[in-house]
This record gives structure tokens, C-alpha cells and sequence, in this order.
């Protein structure tokens, strides 16, 4: 049987199209230079300070930085779990320790960042006067309400308790704390008048004006507040050391104690 030559053209042009409407679709190569990204993860107490830093550091370098904030025990735990952070500032050496001892932090990279003083604050309306000292009557200011004060397992609740051992008060109040996930939550904790009193950094009281410093704790009545910052192990950001140097650059040291954070000399 005869095929009109009209009738052949046009099926062998709908093979063609259904050839061409099932063929997988060439992959889309990726950038070869894929924009430059850096997550970092600080310790709360450094939560609005960093912000003005990373937006510094982006505005001078073009890359694109985010932070997420926390309790330096809950953040290192979440690095060891494999979140995806590239470098992790600490508000103690401890919790870097914790990630050095696992081999989960570039040990060249680690420095001593920053230090802060510690606060015993008040609501801003509240009337108390207490001197802080040996054998202050911290107890008899409580009364019936609690403490605040963050959590045993982080580094401002550890420093908290340190200088209330030294100076010989932290038997009188260690059943009646109001323990928080952070020393921001801490800090809130007496913004929101739920507890006459509570211990934070220095650095935290002076960004809310709800609360006013009772009093700064001695430095020699509780260990060093340190803040060290190293990049994290097996990071793919090629900004990570970029935001490390940057950190310690003048332009950033200068965000720092505007905030009332003190700088730590380079050793």
C-alpha cells in the first residue's frame, strides 16, 4: 500500500518531537564561583553585638553571614550532632574545650576573642541597695522570690555560681534560683519583673532598660569570662576565616566595646 509522502513527514516529525518531549534534560551546570556564605554560632550574651558586626562584615566584603544564638553548651552540642555551622564563639573555654576534645574545631584557627564582667541587676523601678561583697545579705533582698541566674551547664550560670561560692552566699540561695536556658532568658526574667534580682553580663544589662546593675561581681571572685572563637571542623565556607579575621580587625573591635564588651589582647 502507497503512503502519501505528506502523510510520512509528518510522522516522522512527531517522533522526532516525542523523542525530543522524553530525552532527560541536560543538568544546569553550577556557578563555578558559588556566592561566598558564612553561619555562625555565638553565645547569646553576644546577640546584639554580633548582629552590628555581621552586618559590617557584610557590607565590607559582600558575603552573605547569619548567626544563630544560644547557651554555648546547647550550640556546642548542636555542632557535635553535625549542624551546619562554620565557626562557633563560646562565652567560656570549656565548651570549646568540649569540641577541641572531639576533634570537631580547626585548633589553629582558635583565639581568646573577648571578655564581660558580670552584673547582679535589678527591675528598673525596683528600690534595692546591696553592696556586693563577703557575706552580702543576697538572701534577705530575694525574700520570698528567686534568683535568676542561667543554667549549671552554662557559662554565665557557672560564673554566677563561682563568684556566689566565693564570696560565701551560694548556700543561701541555691534552692531558690529561677534557672534560664541562657543569660539573655535570665536577663528577661527581671525585665519582665518576674524576680527581683538576677545575674548576667554586664554587657546584656546595658542594652535594656528595664533593669538597672545592682552591682558588677569582682573579676578574681569568679573564673575569667573569656570568649574564644575557632572555625568548625570540616567547614565548606570559604569565608569562614575571612569572618575570624574580620572579628578581630579593628572595624569590629570597635562594635565591641561600644556594646561594653572588652577586648582581649592577642597573645
Amino acid at each position: 500500500m502507497a503512503i502519501h509522502l505528506g502523510a510520512t513527514r509528518r510522522i516522522a516529525l512527531a517522533l522526532i518531537a516525542g523523542l525530543i518531549a522524553t530525552a532527560p534534560l541536560p543538568a544546569v551546570a553550577e556557578p563555578a564561583n558559588p556566592p561566598a556564605a558564612v553561619t555562625v554560632f555565638a553565645a547569646a550574651s553576644l546577640n546584639t553585638a554580633m548582629d552590628t558586626v555581621i552586618q559590617a562584615f557584610s557590607a565590607r566584603t559582600k558575603t552573605q553571614a547569619r548567626a544563630a544564638y544560644g547557651a554555648s553548651s546547647a550550640l556546642a552540642r548542636q555542632i557535635e550532632q553535625g549542624a551546619p555551622a562554620d565557626v562557633f564563639i563560646s562565652a567560656d573555654a570549656d565548651w570549646m574545650d568540649y569540641l577541641a576534645r572531639r576533634g570537631l574545631i580547626q585548633a589553629a584557627s582558635r583565639r581568646d576573642l573577648l571578655s564581660n564582667h558580670l552584673a547582679l541587676i535589678a527591675p528598673a523601678d525596683s528600690k534595692i541597695v546591696l553592696r556586693i561583697a563577703p557575706g552580702m545579705p543576697l538572701a534577705a533582698a530575694i525574700g520570698a522570690d528567686r534568683l535568676a541566674l542561667a543554667g549549671a551547664d552554662v557559662p554565665a550560670g557557672r560564673y554566677a555560681q563561682a563568684s556566689l561560692t566565693t564570696l560565701g552566699v551560694w548556700s543561701s540561695v541555691e534552692g531558690r534560683l529561677a534557672r534560664a536556658e541562657n543569660a539573655r532568658s535570665a536577663l528577661a526574667f527581671v525585665a519582665r519583673g518576674e524576680t527581683p534580682l538576677g545575674i548576667v553580663y554586664d554587657t546584656d544589662a546595658r542594652i535594656e532598660p528595664k533593669v538597672r546593675i545592682v552591682g558588677l561581681f569582682p573579676d578574681s571572685s569568679h573564673p575569667p569570662i573569656v570568649y574564644p572563637i575557632a572555625i568548625v571542623a570540616g567547614t565548606r565556607s570559604a569565608a569562614a576565616a575571612a569572618f575570624v579575621h574580620f572579628v578581630e580587625g579593628a572595624e569590629a573591635q570597635a562594635i565591641f566595646k561600644r556594646y561594653g564588651f572588652v577586648i582581649t589582647p592577642p597573645k
